[in-house]
């Protein structure tokens, strides 16, 4: 498996990627609700993730399987924002490789304390690796619940 930055040209399958993971693998977040999956989904469309790829202020990192986009991850600052895997990569270690280069990257830009916003799926997969909770869960997208997190890099 290969972590690289992700290009401009990576934006389509980064799409499909983030809107595969959240369809197929976060049901315990959108209740398999179409409606709940189409308001988590809109901004994932090519063009919208193309011009996250181009902001300056964010890194968007993408996974390689034998050539194919397995991962999206992607951070602003202290920030992890993205950190979806295809379904058929779950269990892979793709996620958590992802996060763990995420993690270095903080690092190495001088980052000690980085944060996220955890959904129900990953909660556990986040504790797993040294996340901890921050706060009481809220209100992330209208449907679904989250959980400040934190993770201390130094």
């Amino acid at each position: 498996m290969r972590i690289r930055r992700a290009k401009p040209g990576d934006a389509e399958a980064m799409s499909d990627v983030l809107i595969a993971s959240i369809t197929g693998l976060c049901e315990a977040d959108h209740g398999g609700i179409p409606a709940n999956i189409k308001r988590w989904t809109a901004n994932k469309a090519p063009g919208i993730v193309e011009g996250w790829i181009n902001d300056p202020a964010s890194t968007l990192l993408v996974a390689e399987e034998d050539g194919e986009i397995v991962c999206v991850g992607g951070f602003r600052g202290a920030e992890i924002l993205l950190n979806y895997v295809k379904p058929a990569a779950r269990f892979s270690g793709a996620s958590k490789a992802m996060l763990a280069h995420m993690e270095a990257e903080m690092r190495k830009q001088g980052i000690v304390e980085a944060r996220l916003t955890s959904t129900a799926t990953a909660h556990r997969f986040y504790l797993s690796a040294g996340w901890t909770d921050e706060g009481e869960q809220e209100k992330a997208i209208d449907f679904a619940k989250a959980r400040p997190m934190s993770k201390r890099l130094s």
